[in-house]
């Protein structure tokens, strides 16, 4: 919620609004209240729904409770139909008509009277102007946090989008280098070996353990050879699944917060 207050007049009552992180108006409900002659700012706002009400706390240079109940545009016109001041239907019209319009326009109301000469106006306008750059820009600074955030979720999306099934360990270490970690096939064997996901001595050099099995990481694929004396062999060749893939991608290469 952007607490940078603005302040209207209708007829010489305040009326005082801020943003949310949308954009949209909220107004102070015992302004509200006020201008529509309703006496109990409290009881009113307490027959809203909760998505019509929120409270904030402001510092607006106005002594009194800074934990200020609030109001949205639907809430507004609830307390509208509330009041029984004939001035109710006209500060409908005047905030449908003039200080909404302008807020979801320029970011601001620009008030103006008699008296304010053109650069009265214009110097009010180039203030609004410059708030609605510098909120602009805080939506764009959090927009490219979050996606700064979801960069590795894309990057493993990527890698299993462009794996048909399973793969050979050399391929996954060309899918790890595109994805930031400077690795080859015969480092990546290694690693794999010392985490414990390939085995290490033996007949089980390089074959998936069991826990890697558990995990679903790998397949075993099995070749019988036959040798020029009429024995078979049997070569068995591991085999990255696509769990596979997105799990080492994930666990191996670098994220985003630490390029």
């Amino acid at each position: 919620m952007n607490t940078e207050i603005q302040r209207f007049d209708f007829k010489g009552a305040a009326l005082r609004a801020l943003t949310d992180e949308n954009g949209e108006p909220w107004f102070i409900a015992k302004d509200v209240c006020d201008v529509l002659g309703l006496e109990n700012s409290r009881k009113a706002t307490a027959e809203l729904d909760s998505d019509e009400k929120n409270t904030v706390t402001i510092s607006d240079g106005i002594a009194g409770n800074p934990n200020k109940t609030i109001i949205s545009e639907p809430g507004l016109y609830c307390l509208v139909m509330k009041s029984r001041k004939p001035e109710a239907k006209e500060f409908k019209r005047w905030v449908t008509h003039e200080v909404l319009p302008q807020i979801r326009k320029t970011g601001g109301y620009i008030p103006t009277t008699d008296a304010d000469d053109d650069m009265t106006i214009l110097a009010k306008a180039v203030m609004i102007g410059q708030r609605t750059m510098e909120e602009q820009k805080r939506r764009i600074a959090a927009q490219e946090s979050h996606i700064k955030e979801l960069e590795p979720k894309a990057r493993f999306a990527d890698a299993v989008a462009a794996s048909d099934g399973t793969c050979l360990i050399g391929e996954l270490a060309k899918m790890l280098r595109q994805n930031g970690l400077d690795i080859g096939q015969n480092r990546l064997f290694e690693i794999l070996r010392q985490d414990g996901y390939l085995g290490k001595t033996g007949s089980n050099r390089n074959v998936p353990t069991q826990k890697a099995m558990d995990l679903g990481l790998f397949r075993i694929k099995e070749t019988a050879i036959t040798h020029s004396d009429g024995h078979v062999t049997i070569n068995r060749t591991a085999k990255v699944t696509g769990k596979g893939q997105t799990y080492f991608i994930s666990r191996y290469c670098p994220r985003a917060d630490h390029e």
